[in-house]
C-alpha cells in the first residue's frame, strides 16, 4: 500500500502512517489519502479487537505438589497508543507470556494446593496488576485474566479422590451406625412392650380361670350337699386332665407323648395345677 495515493482502513483497526520513514499519524477506520510525494505511506495496520492468549504454566505449590495452571489473557491495543504497540514490541504475546510465568511462579509456591484452589482469583488479580503496569507502557490494555483450570499431578488427584471417598465412607458408616442403633433401641422397646402386654394377658387369663373355677366350685357345693371345695377342685382337675389327653389323641399333628398315669400321678397333677392357680391369683392381688 506504500505505492498508492489512497486506501481504506478496516473497521476495528487502526493504521500507522509514516512520513519519510518516521511515524507521522494514526489513520482511523475508513477511506484514507496518502501523499506519496510528501513521503507519506501506510506502514501497517493494527487490530483493536480483543485478543485471547492461552498460557500453560507448570509450577510447584508450598506442599511440594506439581500443578499445571491454564490461564487465559484477554488484551487489546489502545487506540491512542497504537504507535507504541506498533513500534515497541516485536512479539507482544511472548512478552505477556513471560510476565505471566514470572508472576504465577512467584505467588503459587507460597500457597498449599488447597489454598491455590480456594484463592486462584487472587493469583489472577496479581497477574492482572503486573501486566497492566508493564503492558500499558507498550500500548496494550489487559481486559481480563481467567484461571481456567488447575491440574495437579495424576497421582495427587488419585490420592485426593481416595481421601474424599474415605471421608464419605466414614461419614456413611456413622450414619449407618446411628440408624442401626435407633433400630435396635426401637426393637428392644417393642419387645419389652410386647412382653409386658403378654404378661398382662397371661395374668388376666389366669385370673379369669380362677374366677371361673371359684364360681363353679361354689355352685357345685350349693347344689350337691356334703361336698367340700377340695373335692370339687380335684374333680375339675381330673376332668381337665382327661380332656387334655383326649385332645392330644385327636390331633393329627402331635407325635407320641409319654405321660405318667395312675391315681397317685393324677393327684400330683391336680396339686400342681391348684398351686399354680393359687400363685397366679396371689400375683394378681399384689399387682
Amino acid at each position: 500500500m506504500g505505492n498508492l495515493c489512497f486506501g481504506c482502513v478496516d473497521q476495528a483497526s487502526i493504521g500507522v502512517v509514516e512520513k519519510w520513514g518516521r511515524f507521522h499519524r494514526l489513520a482511523e477506520p475508513g477511506f484514507q489519502f496518502y501523499n506519496p510525494f510528501a513521503g507519506e505511506w501506510l506502514a501497517g495496520v493494527l487490530s483493536t479487537r480483543i485478543n485471547s492468549l492461552d498460557v500453560k504454566i507448570e509450577t510447584k505449590t508450598k506442599d511440594n505438589v506439581f500443578v499445571q495452571m491454564h490461564c487465559t489473557i484477554q488484551y487489546r491495543v489502545i487506540k491512542q497508543n497504537a504507535d507504541d504497540a506498533f513500534y515497541e514490541l516485536q512479539n507482544p504475546q511472548e512478552q505477556i507470556q513471560s510476565y505471566v510465568f514470572d508472576v504465577v511462579r512467584a505467588h503459587v509456591p507460597r500457597m498449599t494446593l488447597d489454598e491455590l484452589f480456594e484463592q486462584k482469583g487472587d493469583v489472577a488479580q496479581a497477574v492482572l496488576e503486573e501486566l497492566e503496569k508493564v503492558m500499558g507502557a507498550y500500548g496494550y490494555n489487559i481486559e481480563h485474566i481467567l484461571m481456567v483450570d488447575i491440574v495437579p499431578d495424576p497421582a495427587v488427584r488419585k490420592a485426593m479422590n481416595e481421601i474424599n471417598a474415605a471421608q464419605r465412607m466414614q461419614l456413611a458408616s456413622v450414619y449407618k451406625g446411628e440408624a442401626d442403633k435407633i433400630l435396635q433401641v426401637k426393637k428392644a422397646e417393642a419387645d419389652a412392650e410386647a412382653k409386658y402386654l403378654g404378661g398382662v394377658g397371661v395374668a388376666r387369663q389366669r385370673q379369669a380361670i380362677t374366677d371361673g373355677l371359684r364360681e363353679n366350685i361354689l355352685d357345685f357345693s350349693h347344689k350337691v350337699e356334703g361336698t367340700s371345695a377340695k373335692e370339687v377342685m380335684d374333680l375339675i382337675m381330673i376332668t381337665q386332665y382327661f380332656d387334655t389327653i383326649k385332645d392330644l389323641g385327636n390331633s393329627s399333628k402331635n407325635t407320641t407323648v409319654f405321660i405318667p398315669h395312675g391315681p397317685g400321678h393324677v393327684r400330683d397333677i391336680g396339686d400342681q395345677i391348684r398351686n399354680g392357680l393359687m400363685e397366679a391369683s396371689s400375683a394378681q392381688v399384689n399387682l
